[in-house]
């Protein structure tokens, strides 16, 4: 079936293309009562606008790209539905891509963006570009005039605006919690050790230690990459010492330590108390249900999707970096506070 165009539904009513073009888009110029049979006549005819000429008229896409390093985290999900929202409500569509923690696609969808298909970009690093420190195709996009948000994972070396989790002081809390529920030899199973969510839950961690005089011991401390197996590692752990409290870094990995724990004949929480990162719906139902910390992920999509928008309307003004606190949410997997 031909493709019903503009000069098409013209020439069925006798008027010009920007008399069909103006009554498509509902403008107050033409008659009420042509602008019906014209809008009526184009849904018969299943008409739809070419937006690639629309996007060169404009000099828009009204279309946002969307970075994340790993959709398997609930809290990259929360980021999203935040900012679709607030870009649906401001006329905006979205193009999603993951990096899978991947230097390399991370850069393949950098200059897929920088090729003209997006207005601005929202995106969290992947931990190898962190590791690696090189950020050039994010530098050039924002070079090219494409306005860029970073959020969660930010590096100083890129200056634009950031939203970011204060992450050294929930890995504070969370540590400063488990000791006041009496739990002194307090380990950390740690997947996102090179990136600088990681580094700052760590650095957190160590200074609770520091702060109630417990001794830290690096061997507490599990560095787990995609090739370690889990199971084993907690069995060298559980076996080097009595293990009181487990801090999991994201919900997959505290889910999972929750596992193993009680295939082991734990009991949680009056063995092992286990506390994790991202109140996603797998630590609400797991038995017991799990402590977590709260990134409030869709709030954090709201408020980088809120700054891109303004960025896109207004360029120039100075960079812009929010700092978004955590919430402990306490359940089953952890002692009450006596």
């Amino acid at each position: 079936m031909k493709k019903v165009t503009l000069k098409d539904i013209a020439g069925h009513f006798g008027v010009s293309i920007s008399t069909v073009s103006k009554a498509i888009n509902d403008s107050h110029e033409i008659s009420n009562d042509l602008k019906l049979k014209i809008q009526a006549y184009a849904k018969e005819k299943h008409y739809k606008p070419n937006r690639l000429a629309l996007n060169l008229l404009n000099k828009s896409t009204k279309t946002i790209g969307v970075v994340v390093p790993n959709i398997l985290n609930y809290f990259f999900v929360q980021v999203l539905y935040g900012i679709e929202k607030v870009a649906n409500e401001n006329g905006y569509n979205i193009i999603s891509c993951i990096s899978n923690e991947s230097s390399a696609k991370e850069t393949k969808t950098l200059e897929f963006f920088d090729a003209g298909t997006v207005d601005g970009v929202i995106m969290s690093l992947a931990e190898e570009s962190q590791n690696e420190d090189k950020h050039e195709a994010l530098i050039d996009i924002i070079n090219n005039d494409i306005p860029v948000v970073l959020f969660d994972r930010v590096s100083d070396a890129v200056q634009c605006d950031k939203v970011v989790v204060d992450d050294f002081e929930a890995g504070y809390k969370i540590t400063k919690h488990l000791i006041h529920i009496g739990c002194k030899n307090i380990a950390v199973v740690n997947p996102i050790a090179s990136s600088s969510v990681g580094k700052l839950r760590i650095l957190g961690y160590k200074k609770a230690l520091e702060e109630f005089e417990v001794e830290f011991d690096p061997k507490l401390i599990i560095n787990l990459t995609v090739k370690d197996d889990l199971d084993l590692l907690m069995s060298f752990l559980l076996n080097y010492k009595t293990i009181e409290g487990i801090i999991g870094i994201d919900e997959l990995i505290a889910v999972q330590v929750l596992e193993v724990v009680k295939a082991r004949g734990y009991n949680v929480p009056n063995d092992i108390s286990i506390i994790g990162f991202t109140n996603g719906q797998l630590s609400k139902y797991v038995t017991p249900s799990l402590t977590m910390v709260s990134q409030h992920g869709k709030y954090i999509g709201e408020q980088t999707a809120t700054l891109l928008i303004n960025r896109i309307k207004s360029p120039g003004q100075p960079y812009e970096t929010k700092t978004v606190k955590t919430s402990l949410l306490v359940r089953d997997s952890t002692k009450k506070l006596q």
